[in-house]
């Protein structure tokens, strides 16, 4: 039954054109990050003053130019991608474990302990990110780490109200009742039967809050609340050409550039994924 599923969603996703163009450009991109360095002889941190700001030109070492001290600005830009792509999968995954698993198991046993965890995320949800993320940054200081954190501590509210609404509409099910009367405890049920059939909802979500997260990071990068130098994500480097759009505009076209068509495949491969999984249109 769940592999005709499977097979059935994965046939109306080939058959979406705009979907399978957005995953190939997405994979591209990821592949580019992964192993672009090993075919750019310039390292992201390497000091060229010979070429100082110097446009880009394929007649030279740096394809895509590079920024005023003179570093190589596909490098960079590659490394700034690595890092928000980082940022946005681990936050999501912390999403996608934290927020299924809370859910599943409000929405499974419900009454007061299902008030009680909804009044919890209530809470959380009434706390601004921004001023969450800066009240950790004054106190902790500005690292990698910090930004997983910050950012994964409230990205599964959503997830987990999503579950929750879909565990209540299964719980009363035929197969749960079938479980129960078989002697399944309720952490039985909840991991071999509510969570497999919620998947299709948690994984979509999971592909559109990537982009959400990448953007979210890149954005308080941008407001040097994010990653700070010597490295670099794609918000920083946005912000550094957007202070030298006029006298040098490929500093921020090639990493706005890239986090655009990023962002696009992304969304628009989440919005297919969306439509063949979901069972109305079928």
């Amino acid at each position: 039954m769940i592999s005709s599923l499977i097979d059935d969603a994965l046939r109306r996703l080939r058959s979406n054109p705009g979907a399978m163009w957005a995953l190939a450009i997405a994979l591209g991109i990821v592949a580019l990050t992964l192993f672009g360095p090993w075919f750019n002889p310039n390292g992201s941190d390497a000091l060229d003053w010979s070429h100082v700001a110097s446009k880009p030109a394929w007649q030279n070492a740096h394809w895509f130019g590079t920024d005023r001290l003179g570093r190589d600005l596909f490098a960079r830009t590659l490394e700034g991608a690595r890092v928000s792509l980082a940022v946005g999968l681990v936050a999501s995954a912390v999403s996608l474990l934290v927020g299924t698993a809370y859910g599943a198991i409000a929405g499974y046993i419900g009454g007061r302990t299902d008030r009680v965890m909804m009044r919890i995320i209530e809470i959380l949800s009434g706390l601004p990110l921004i001023f969450f993320v800066i009240f950790l940054t004054v106190i902790f200081g500005r690292s990698v780490y910090l930004l997983f954190l910050s950012i994964g501590a409230v990205g599964w509210l959503t997830m987990a109200r999503i579950v929750r609404g879909q565990t209540l509409s299964i719980r009363q099910m035929e197969f749960i009742e079938a479980a129960v009367a078989c002697g399944a405890g309720p952490a039985r049920i909840i991991v071999k039967h509510v969570i497999p059939n919620v998947l299709g909802p948690v994984i979509v979500y999971a592909t559109l809050t990537v982009p959400q997260i990448i953007m979210f990071e890149s954005f308080l990068s941008f407001l040097g609340l994010g990653i700070q130098e010597p490295h670099a994500s794609l918000g920083t480097l946005i912000a550094e050409g957007a202070s030298e759009m006029e006298a040098a505009p490929w500093i921020l076209l090639v990493p706005g550039g890239l986090l655009a068509a990023l962002l696009l495949s992304l969304n628009i491969f989440g919005d297919g994924l969306r439509d063949a999984l979901d069972v109305k249109e079928r």
